[in-house]
């Protein structure tokens, strides 16, 4: 049974106090894929017509390690790869998909997709998130923790 997470204050891509963030709502499945519907808009305007390059980096950073907060890991981004396939329209829904796909030591290797309705891919990612809890405050609650719905 698929689990909503939970969101965070200003983030911009998934924070719904953000009045100029994307407002991602994220869900995670059985095999700990982080997926969300998105529709970009033109606030996410970059070629006329299509999101920008970065906002798509953007949610795909986001529920990459998002897969890796909800697996329990307080991480930081180290590296991100982006390849672009195709334009993503404004106005389409689309489906953004994030997954751990391995762990060694402290590094978690994780990629993700962003996927038309039709199942076409449009852009890829490959991303490196690195353990760091030291880097946050011993009392901070793992945020990427399902919730009920």
């Amino acid at each position: 049974m698929d689990r909503r997470l939970t969101e965070h204050g200003v983030c911009f891509v998934c924070g719904r106090e953000n009045p100029h963030g994307i407002g991602v709502q994220w869900w995670v499945r059985e095999d700990g894929t982080v997926y969300a519907q998105v529709t970009f808009r033109e606030a996410q305007q970059g070629p006329p017509g299509h999101a920008h390059g970065g906002a798509l980096a953007a949610v795909l950073d986001e529920a990459m390690g998002a897969s890796v907060w909800a697996a329990g890991y307080m991480v930081l981004a180290g590296e991100l790869h982006i390849r672009y396939l195709r334009p993503v329209p404004l106005g389409q829904e689309v489906t953004v998909e994030g997954r751990i796909r391995e762990r060694e030591g402290r590094k978690i290797y994780t990629e993700g997709r962003i996927l038309l309705p039709d199942g076409t891919v449009t852009t890829t990612a490959q991303g490196l998130f690195i353990e760091a809890p030291h880097m946050f405050p011993p009392d901070i609650p793992l945020r990427w923790q399902p919730v009920d719905t």
